[in-house]
């Protein structure tokens, strides 16, 4: 005689392939034709041109040459939609890192930064391949925000002293309280040129979203003022005299320099940008998702950014994860797969190739009002404006977060944050768990069976000997000592004591434990414990406690249980 499994035992897990099989690969079994690569062409232009300056730009910011960028984009964004989990998105650097990579350059230099971002693709790698990104999604939305907005802050901050064309003596400092005192007691240095074509850049992306959206704002701005810079000659920092221009090729990859030392130092950077990668990653493919209504995967997700990064850090780059502003223009020109990605990363080495001695002209007034437009998109100011006035705990996390991430730091920020979003969401959780007593119930209250009401005796009803208990709620270690301290008042006058468990659909460790612990105090008094209602996975959880007979005895319904308490 055969057992039928439950149901949760007859669901297969998804195999090795179908976790960590590229989308690239799905979609070239789908078939994939001119029509498609077309779209898939136009796409990836279009993203190009978007990303060629952003990604300079974002180098810049971050302390490293303008090439690292492009590099970056180019080895990393070729990696990430080669090998990723998701059809549309984009990877290469990102605003997000500026603040990371600007504190990892300042400690280790850039040589310290490329391998710090190797270490990081390696842990990206293991992260995926544990299985960990279905997890780090679980990031509280407060957080999210919170980080997100202080990120825009310090973006922000650290582009005054372009934006405006100052002269400090010394290194601009890092922290922010300390670099708006440095940049206070610049501003009578102001350049007044620099000043116009930051304005003249950040006007004509904002002119053109509004009355041209489909055209490359960011670029067209960075050229109008590199032409300007040359046409007029004006007297501002541009590329090529801050840091020589930009090479006309890749360069050959070269194995980052290690040292155990040297390894132990750039640890807590790689672990940031790991931790970072991660969550920026998916979180732009959940958007990706949200926008087409596809599935990542995010654990072959995680495993390409990882090698992602490692490449980019092969040729020099920095670090490199999915972009959300890029990938939401992806989806938006139309790309049909990851092979727009790929594309996209080609015609940045084709521009780089053809147009290197031009990148020089650009003013970095220009890629600092760039920046700009990034940090107010990046601000979310309605979500936070919105989490403010939703709840308390809620305000509580956003402030925490984007509070310790503009005057602390970013990852100090998303540790505490989570933390105190997980506090709440224990709180909001015990809240919501309930115990009610009853005396024993009639049995009008669950369905008759085939319209025959059961033979039942009324002086069930009003006996004082048996007492129920029904649980409503997740019943977990934030709720175990009240529901127990409840569980626990039994009278030697009580004679059998029922637990219905129909609407509790998780019980963890510490509950379970929690009940066991009321069989063997009930199985000291005399009185006997029923377990009504619990699903196979609850009552597994109750048995592996050690809540089990002779202590406590399983029945399906609560009038069973309050019969064969006479009964005995």
């Amino acid at each position: 005689m055969s057992v039928e499994a439950p149901p949760s035992q007859l669901i297969a897990r998804p195999s090795f392939g179908a976790l960590f099989l590229p989308k690239l690969v799905t979609v070239l079994r789908e078939g994939y034709g001119l029509a498609a690569l077309r779209a898939d062409v136009a796409a990836g232009l279009t993203v190009a041109i978007v990303a060629l300056p952003l990604s300079m730009a974002i180098a810049i910011a971050s302390g490293a040459p303008p090439e690292r960028g492009l590099f970056t984009a180019i080895v990393g964004g070729f990696l990430v939609s080669a090998l990723g989990g998701s059809r549309f998105q984009i990877g290469g650097p990102a605003g997000a890192f500026i603040v990371l990579v600007a504190a990892a350059v300042d400690r280790h230099g850039i040589d310290g930064v490329v391998l710090a971002t190797t270490m990081a693709g390696v842990f990206l790698m293991v992260a995926g391949y544990l299985r960990l990104g279905t997890f780090i999604k679980f990031i509280p939305y407060p957080v999210t925000v919170g980080f997100t907005a202080g990120i825009a802050v310090i973006i922000f901050a650290s582009q005054v002293k372009d934006l405006l064309g100052l002269t400090i003596a010394g290194k601009e400092p890092g922290e922010i309280i300390a670099k708006v005192e440095v940049l206070a007691r610049a501003l009578p240095t102001i350049n007044p040129a620099a000043l116009a074509l930051a304005l003249l850049t950040i006007g004509v992306i904002f002119g053109l979203k509004r009355v041209r959206p489909h055209w490359p704002g960011m670029l067209i701005a960075v050229t109008a003022a590199a032409a300007v810079t040359w046409a007029f000659a004006l007297p501002v920092e541009t590329i090529a005299s801050r840091f020589g221009g930009i090479p006309s090729m890749l360069p050959a990859p070269v194995l980052p320099e290690f040292s155990l030392a040297k390894a132990q130092a750039v640890l807590p950077d790689a672990i940031a940008f790991a931790l970072l990668g991660a969550i920026e990653s998916l979180l732009s493919a959940v958007v990706a998702d949200g926008m087409t209504g596809r599935r990542h995967r995010s654990n072959c997700e995680l495993v390409a950014q990882g090698v992602a990064n490692i490449g980019s850090a092969l040729f020099g780059g920095i670090c490199v994860t999915g972009t959300i502003a890029r990938t939401a223009t992806n989806v938006r020109a139309g790309a049909r797969g990851p092979v727009a990605g790929m594309l996209h990363s080609a015609f940045l080495l084709l521009f780089m190739l053809l147009a290197a001695p031009l990148a020089g002209y650009i003013p970095l007034a220009a890629l600092a009002g760039v920046l700009a437009i990034v940090a107010w998109n990046m601000a979310e100011k309605h979500e936070f404006a919105t989490l403010l006035r939703s709840s308390r705990g809620d305000a509580v996390v956003l402030l925490a977060t984007f509070l310790l991430t503009v005057f602390r730091d970013l990852t100090e920020g998303i540790v505490v944050g989570f933390a105190l979003g997980a506090v709440l969401f224990i709180s909001r959780m015990a809240v919501a768990t309930g115990v009610e007593e009853h005396a024993p119930l009639v049995p009008s209250d669950r369905a008759d069976a085939n319209g025959q009401r059961t033979p039942y005796d009324s002086r069930l009803a009003t006996d004082t000997k048996v007492v129920v208990y029904r649980l409503a709620g997740a019943f977990f270690f934030g709720t175990a000592s009240t529901v127990g301290a409840v569980l626990d008042r039994i009278a030697d006058q009580r004679k059998a004591f029922v637990i219905d468990f129909s609407a509790v659909p998780f019980v963890d460790s510490t509950a379970a434990n929690v009940i066991a612990g009321i069989g063997r105090k009930a199985e000291r008094h005399g009185v006997r414990v029923y377990v009504t209602g619990a699903v196979p996975a609850v009552r597994r959880a109750l048995l592996l406690a050690g809540a089990r007979r002779p202590q406590v005895r399983y029945l399906p319904q609560i009038d069973d249980a309050v019969r064969e308490a006479h009964r005995l």
